[in-house]
């Protein structure tokens, strides 16, 4: 008889314990109050893609609530990107409003893009910290798999024949593809990244400006074995000048000006680099170190 009683009693407590650790973490949550996270993918990437990321959160921070959109999967991210941005925008923009105390962004690669443009021209976003996640945020040259894969015909030197124009700018990843050596034609063909960076006339620069300096952190991760961004350093807002030689964030035209909010966000303490080496581009969202050096405290 001792035995079976030994062994139901040992299932109940165990049982007790579950049911304990449960209620400690729901209470944890209840009372911390962790803010919402929406992810927005990449380039040929869907949902199906940040499993782990979703699993690093929920083990973190235990009850946050985390929206991945199967918007815009696959080939259809080759959309052009302010299509995009109206995209996700609508169906982020419900989730903002059911946040009182604001949500997070965690955008990668393409996806920091489209999470810009919509911080740019959404006036009463409650964005708190905007993660971006190995994104070409200064541009993108380079001869990557990616780069073969949509145009085979073309090599990075000869890619600004078709991106510079209008067939071209249908295409996202021409949307902000940025040729160093023939800055010009960027300049008045890019109808995305050029405006967002302010490096066109844009007559809703000022306004852009505030709205995207809404935002309480910004945290740029990047690293040199990315392999697809191209230099590693436009994650951080670096770039290529007509030498091929990276300026950083700090020396270009466009923080120096502050023409965005980069300057005023460093001034106020909220902008944050984190660099890893490493990490090729399809791992920085399953990478448990990187969400754990880069990501997860900014998700409070």
């Amino acid at each position: 008889m001792k035995g079976p009683s030994y062994a139901v009693s040992s299932r109940r407590r165990s049982g007790a314990r579950l049911l304990w650790s449960l209620f400690g973490a729901c209470l944890v949550a209840a009372v911390i109050g962790y803010k919402p996270v929406v992810i927005v993918h990449g380039l040929f990437d869907s949902s199906g893609e940040f499993v782990e990321l979703l699993r690093f959160i929920n083990q973190a921070h235990p009850g946050t609530n985390v929206s991945v959109f199967d918007l815009f999967d696959r080939s259809a991210s080759l959309q052009p990107l302010w299509k995009q941005v109206e995209g996700f925008k609508a169906a982020i923009y419900p989730i903002m409003q059911n946040a009182a105390d604001g949500v997070h962004f965690i955008c990668y690669s393409q996806g920091g893009l489209i999470c810009r443009g919509i911080l740019s021209t959404l006036p009463d976003h409650n964005v708190h910290s905007f993660i971006s996640l190995s994104s070409p945020q200064a541009g993108q040259y380079g001869d990557t798999n990616y780069l073969k894969y949509l145009f085979p015909q073309f090599m990075k030197f000869n890619l600004f024949h078709f991106c510079y124009t209008s067939v071209g700018q249908r295409i996202s990843i021409c949307n902000f593809w940025k040729d160093p050596h023939h800055m010009d034609m960027y300049v008045n063909s890019s109808d995305y990244l050029a405006l967002l960076n302010s490096e066109r006339t844009n007559p809703n620069s000022t306004v852009w400006k505030k709205n995207f300096l809404r935002i309480k952190k910004l945290v740029l991760i990047g690293g040199p074995d990315d392999g697809v961004i191209t230099p590693w350093q436009s994650s951080q807002f670096g770039f290529f000048d007509d030498n091929e030689t990276v300026v950083e964030i700090k020396d270009q035209d466009f923080y120096l000006r502050d023409v965005f909010g980069l300057k005023t966000l460093n001034a106020r303490g909220d902008l944050f680099l984190c660099s890893m080496a490493g990490v090729e581009h399809i791992n920085w969202h399953s990478n448990y170190t990187v969400f754990n050096a880069c990501i997860e405290k900014w998700l409070v």
